[in-house]
């Protein structure tokens, strides 16, 4: 970066909504010259939550650069109907598959499908979310933001590596979390993670989970060999989303004319997947193919550690990897 495109960014960081709405990748991408990625060539993706918003934006994106999309959701006739956008827009193919993330048995059992169907896997995204006022929770009774937001990714992450790393490549593999700028208001916790239901506060939940998904990233880079896989998260900034709509409604209203567009808000993924520049960094949070800071409040800087989280993440996840059919 130029003296003043650093200057310009660090000016729009500090402003959050210059940084968050679509201010941010309308100045940034002038002043970087942002270039696309490579082409996909066939290259297998798994993204979850596909089915509107930024998941879609992204699967249609990769598909564009000849990506084979498999997509992860729970309604088939939405996911269905996703893939066959996916396909019109130029994928080789999109494969569809059924699969509720608050049920983690059923998570394990697509990560066994999808690791012997594909062979090998060039990426792993992570971009199913739910925010909901009222506390739910999914068949084995786990409060459902942290079953969809950090049991499932971390679930699908451990079972899929071994398709992550297989085979002789010339770039890693990429695993790439979107979080949510929600984040910033939540320090890491372990206690805290699982809401109960008295006192249940959507919102808490969901940005606890979002950070939760941060450390895990950095912690999954910890434990794997660069030159194998990398992980990344991304903060896509504040996107007019179906889901922001119906969760946040005031602040949709309030913001909406400077919401980012689905596109602009996976363009940061879609480059972590197909970027030779993503191959060279691992374990970084990104906005706008920048590594940013991580907290915007001094107090969250002390919480539950990245080894933590993991290490409760693998205690609940290891009976459902074991039982798996």
């Amino acid at each position: 970066m130029t003296v003043l495109a650093r200057a310009v960014d660090a000016a729009l960081e500090a402003t959050v909504v210059g940084s968050f709405t679509r201010v941010g990748p309308q100045v940034r991408s002038r002043l970087d010259h942002w270039q696309d990625g490579t082409g996909l060539d066939g290259r297998h993706v798994v993204v979850t939550g596909a089915t509107s918003g930024i998941g879609l934006a992204l699967a249609a994106d990769l598909g564009r650069r000849g990506g084979v999309l498999h997509l992860l959701g729970r309604d088939g006739g939405r996911v269905e109907r996703a893939a066959e956008q996916v396909r019109a827009a130029g994928a080789p193919e999109a494969v569809v598959h059924v699969v509720d993330l608050a049920d983690l048995y059923a998570v394990a059992r697509a990560a066994t499908e999808l690791g012997h169907e594909v062979g090998e896997l060039h990426a792993l995204v992570h971009n199913a979310g739910t925010l909901s006022r009222q506390y739910a929770t999914g068949p084995d009774g786990t409060e459902v933001t942290c079953a969809v937001h950090v049991l499932a990714p971390f679930l699908l992450t451990d079972l899929l590596l071994p398709a992550l790393t297989r085979g002789r490549r010339t770039t890693p593999a990429r695993v790439v979390t979107v979080s949510s700028g929600g984040m910033y208001t939540q320090r890491s916790t372990v206690e805290g993670l699982e809401l109960p239901a008295v006192g249940y506060r959507g919102s808490v939940a969901y940005a606890r989970a979002k950070r939760a998904q941060v450390q895990l990233t950095h912690a999954w880079a910890r434990r794997c060999d660069p030159r194998s896989v990398v992980h990344h998260a991304v903060h896509p900034g504040w996107v007019d989303t179906p889901g922001l709509a119906q969760a946040m409604p005031h602040f949709h209203r309030l913001v909406g004319p400077l919401l980012r567009t689905p596109a602009q808000g996976a363009d940061t993924a879609a480059w972590l997947v197909t970027s030779s520049e993503a191959a060279r960094s691992t374990g970084a949070f990104w906005l706008d193919r920048r590594h940013r800071g991580e907290h915007h409040l001094a107090w969250t800087r002390h919480g539950a550690s990245p080894e933590a989280v993991w290490e409760l993440c693998r205690d609940r996840c290891r009976a459902y990897a074991e039982e798996r059919p």
